[in-house]
């Protein structure tokens, strides 16, 4: 689960470096999946979980950071909003920085809480990382709407985001840990819900949406045909160029 949640988002980094586009992906998306980075990686460190689920959350910043800067780069990339190359890298450099100082604040805060038997900090941050990757993905969900297909998002991201989530949530079972997880699990299981739905989108919108493209191209090559024949046939007169 670690290995896979850890580089799901690469295919997405690569997918949107090809296509020098990052249109159908959600930019809000991205950002709430780095800024969920923070308190699902400070609740990890509290509760003490394994140590891959300990690294996942930061390898998962990280990386969403950079989709995320590849997104203020490329979404407005012929637009006066546009961020430069160099701007998008150090707007990832920065809330990289800012994310790790304050996170490893809010660790030794939760830690001393605990210590005086107050719970709430720590799940305070297991809830606000629930909310904010389950909710990431409602501005994803209106991307898809907008285009009528499930565009700019790489399946082999969403396969691997998947799987990570699955066999996460299977390594918070009691047969891995002393005590079941209730948040965490909400947290991956609902993931997985939610990209099971993407999935079903795709299925069902996506072919729509090719044959809505086929049909517009079709008339548009017979009227090109048409107007050649009529025109080799004289019916049409010759057309100067000046």
């Amino acid at each position: 689960g670690a290995v896979l949640w850890s580089i799901q988002i690469i295919p997405q980094i690569i997918h949107s470096h090809r296509a020098k586009s990052t249109a159908g992906l959600s930019t809000w998306l991205m950002l709430c999946w780095t800024v969920a980075g923070l308190p699902l990686g400070t609740y990890n460190v509290v509760q003490n979980f394994n140590i891959p689920l300990i690294i996942q959350p930061h390898m998962f910043t990280v990386l969403c950071a950079v989709a995320w800067a590849q997104c203020l780069h490329f979404s407005h990339v012929r637009g006066p909003q546009n961020f430069s190359k160099w701007q998008a890298i150090w707007s990832w450099f920065a809330f990289c920085v800012i994310i790790g100082g304050l996170e490893t604040g809010f660790v030794f805060a939760c830690k001393a809480g605990k210590r005086h038997n107050n719970e709430a900090p720590t799940t305070f941050f297991g809830v606000l990382s629930v909310v904010l990757i389950l909710g990431g993905l409602i501005p994803q969900y209106y991307e898809i709407r907008k285009h009528k297909a499930v565009v700019g998002l790489s399946f082999l991201f969403l396969t691997m985001d998947l799987l990570g989530g699955v066999v996460s949530c299977l390594s918070l079972g009691e047969l891995f840990q002393d005590k079941f997880d209730v948040l965490a699990t909400v947290a991956y299981g609902g993931l997985v819900l939610s990209e099971v739905g993407i999935f079903v989108l795709a299925g069902i919108l996506n072919p729509k949406a090719n044959r809505r493209a086929r049909e517009v191209a079709t008339p548009t090559t017979t009227r090109e045909e048409d107007t050649v024949d009529m025109e080799s046939a004289g019916e049409l007169p010759p057309v100067s160029i000046i």
